[in-house]
């Protein structure tokens, strides 16, 4: 598989890759990766960029460790840093006469279907413009709440949201490895995976960065919304000079394979979210339901979790627990715990006012 296949690609940048042990921003590494992006660009590719580093780079700038910052004097060291990582980039990026722009985005402003559409106008548009957008997560207004807290998750919904063909994150490692590398010389690199199973899940063993908030665990996760989003991604090694053409030379890297076609955009925004407010325990005769196309219905339902509201994204799981499907309810928790196993005509008399008969209307659902 070759990157020349795809035309709009999005790739993230870790801190442990763009910021060296000393908190110091690795220029040489900067120089020779806009090269890289210059090349695509110049085989009219649409290049988008998720960048982390403006926590590390705030630090360095006001002689402070990172280890050990609040939450509130992180976002303060963030809007410092956002401003030294984005002069880096337009330095470098200018003698490639590459036109750069900075989009700051929140979990809201995915999660929220019109905030999603506008993101996605402004990224259509700069893309047009031949410019390239450089991501970040809005640490100054982010709360732990409210936050992806990683840039992995954030590149993939930013992947979705756009209907990018590929998702490239660039690493400290080759890739996915059934050990941990830095712990055992003697793992095996998987090149191709189809679908995530509890195998994958396993060899995902979480490892530590000095500077990154995201370890492989968050990368799969990223992965799962890239493949049911019917977008490719890679997980390759970004340590090496011009990272983006080794994946071509190399091919030493994970591929990730899409499971689905592309979805429609509103069923692509449902199956991407990364925060749903809870879930809903179906029977066995609802999950064929659902796998005929057909509504999630209150007869099926058979438990409630979390507290969510009408509209919510929420999770459709099997007894086992497992998920089975994700949707926008057409109810509250409240509401489906009182009508959770009733017939749709008795939905009225149950709450006393009319409404929907699906828990999840089939336009509001998609299978997993």
């Amino acid at each position: 598989m070759y990157l020349n296949k795809f035309k709009k690609i999005v790739i993230k940048i870790g801190s442990s890759i763009l910021i060296d042990k000393k908190g110091k921003l690795k220029k040489t590494w900067l120089k020779e990766f806009a090269k890289d992006i210059k090349n695509l660009i110049n085989h009219k590719k649409q290049v988008i960029l998720v960048s982390s580093g403006a926590i590390a780079l705030g630090c360095e700038y006001l002689g402070i460790k990172k280890s050990g910052l609040k939450v509130d004097k992180s976002q303060a060291v963030a809007s410092i840093g956002q401003i030294v990582l984005m002069d880096f980039y337009k330095k470098i990026f200018d003698k490639n006469k590459i036109k750069i722009s900075q989009i700051l985005l929140t979990l809201d402003d995915t999660e929220q279907r019109r905030r999603s559409i506008n993101a996605r106008r402004t990224i259509d548009n700069l893309l047009l413009m031949g410019v390239v957008p450089i991501v970040n997560e809005n640490d100054t207004t982010a709360t732990t709440e409210i936050k992806y807290g990683d840039n992995d998750r954030l590149a993939s919904r930013v992947a979705q949201i756009i209907s990018a063909d590929c998702l490239i994150l660039l690493s400290d490692v080759d890739g996915l490895y059934t050990e941990n590398p830095k712990k055992n010389k003697k793992t095996k690199l998987i090149k191709i995976v189809k679908n995530i199973d509890k195998n994958i899940i396993k060899y995902a063993t979480k490892t530590e960065s000095l500077y990154g908030s995201g370890g492989m665990k968050t990368k799969v996760e990223a992965a799962k919304i890239c493949q049911l989003a019917g977008c490719y991604m890679i997980i390759a090694n970004g340590k090496y000079l011009n990272p983006i053409k080794k994946i071509s030379l190399k091919k030493n890297c994970t591929w990730f394979l899409p499971r689905i076609s592309k979805l429609d955009a509103r069923k692509q925004w449902i199956i991407g979210s990364v925060a749903p407010k809870g879930e809903v325990i179906i029977d066995q005769g609802a999950i064929s339901a659902i796998g005929s196309g057909k509504s999630l219905l209150p007869a099926g339902v058979i438990k409630v979790k979390g507290n969510f509201e009408k509209g919510d994204h929420i999770l459709v799981k099997n007894k086992n627990n497992i998920e089975c499907a994700r949707g926008l309810s057409s109810f509250s928790a409240t509401e489906i715990e009182k009508i959770k196993g009733s017939h749709s005509s008795k939905i009225k008399n149950i709450l006393g006012y009319s409404s929907r008969e699906e828990i999840i209307h089939k336009d509001d659902l998609v299978e997993v």
